[in-house]
């Protein structure tokens, strides 16, 4: 059994603790910013193609006490790296220093990597590695006086399913997208709605959740190339996730008012595989009209810090008040901003609230339900 840390945007961090109970690991520990857990090296894999919320997959290889750096060198020197880095594999060092006396992360990164460099040169009867071979990205971070050094698993993050090679400014990350839908409880039996969807991510990752399409099926991992960890068992974990995919009809819909970002938000539903069961029109939000008895309208309006100024995006979130005014009361509808005033401008007070953070902006997801 081993550890594997997952890092996840602030205030998702319940929502991964939930998916990797779902998929097996064992001991799930939420903590801020990231989720613990303990599996076997089959997980690997199965938590790399199957999170949708998270944003790496970091395997833990020890966690110490250090105050200083002699102490830091002595820890990261102990840690068995022979048993994941190969003779030639390159071992680059990046990491995070909060509170610590170890406060130079530059001078850390120094130290990890010269430790690591010298009990694999040991191992291996060299006196200089090549670093030729694949990467294993070794990643610390140092707490007060805690020290952990991990393997990254995933290489770019999770968050980059490989369906969006364009997009339109100041685009949602497809975690966030994903944690919205969830927090939005859609399974794919009722209608979404997003009429800013931009390009496109918030109907793609509905579409997904719908077919219960894991979002790592077409893309890489850097530990894919590793030896540690065998093929047959990423061909499990993909077979696996396509064994429990859904087929059926499903009403999910995006608009935008630019053209441009309708026709990526068709590009990427193309390359996400999910072209058949979304729709993109260009629309103007505030002609939205939904109809049906249930649904959800999921959306992440500019905020007017980053694409409108603040007086055009309070004008325009005065008029989607007026829209919400027309939809169906059993109708759930979430909307993300970072506006401190938006509920005074949309015209009513959120019923819920939570904070997320897209990107290094705080935000609040607002949850309107009658």
């Amino acid at each position: 059994m081993v550890t594997y840390v997952i890092p996840c945007l602030f205030g998702l961090e319940g929502l991964v603790g939930d998916e990797i109970r779902r998929l097996g690991p064992e001991d799930v520990q939420v903590e801020n910013g990231k989720v613990l857990c303990r599996g076997g090296i089959a997980d690997l894999p199965r938590l790399n193609i199957n999170l949708r919320c998270g944003e790496r997959v970091l395997l833990q290889l020890a966690r110490f006490t250090a105050r200083d750096f002699d102490s830091l060198f002595e820890g990261a020197r102990s840690v068995p790296w022979e048993d994941y880095i190969p003779r030639e594999g390159q071992f680059p060092v990046k990491g995070h220093s909060l509170n610590s006396q170890l406060h130079s992360v530059p001078a850390c990164q120094s130290i990890v990597k010269k430790a690591a460099a010298e009990r694999l040169g040991t191992k291996y009867g060299l006196r200089t590695l090549p670093e030729t071979g694949e990467k294993y990205q070794i990643q610390f971070a140092i707490m007060g006086d805690e020290v952990t050094l991990c393997l990254d698993t995933s290489g770019p993050g999770l968050h980059k399913r490989g369906y969006r090679a364009v997009g339109v400014e100041a685009p949602l990350r497809e975690t966030l997208a994903a944690a919205m839908v969830t927090i939005a409880r859609f399974r794919g039996k009722d209608p979404l709605r997003d009429p800013f969807c931009g390009s496109g991510t918030i109907p793609i990752e509905a579409a997904l959740i719908a077919k219960n399409r894991a979002p790592g099926l077409d893309r890489r991992f850097d530990a894919q190339r590793w030896a540690a960890v065998p093929q047959s068992a990423w061909l499990a974990a993909a077979e696996e996730a396509m064994d429990r995919e859904f087929e059926g009809p499903y009403d999910i819909w995006g608009g935008d008012i630019s053209p441009r970002a309708v026709a990526i938000a068709r590009e990427n539903a193309r390359k996400a595989g999910v072209e058949d069961v979304v729709r993109f029109d260009q629309a103007d939000a505030r002609a939205l009209r939904v109809s049906g008895e249930y649904g959800q309208i999921v959306t992440n309006p500019p905020y007017g810090q980053r694409l409108l100024e603040k007086e055009e995006a309070e004008a325009l979130y005065r008029a989607f008040g007026e829209v919400y005014r027309t939809v169906p009361p059993k109708w759930r509808v979430l909307i993300l901003s970072s506006h401190p005033a938006f509920e005074k401008c949309f015209g009513r007070r959120s019923d819920k609230k939570r904070k997320l953070y897209n990107g290094m902006i705080k935000c609040d997801l607002h949850i309107f339900q009658r």
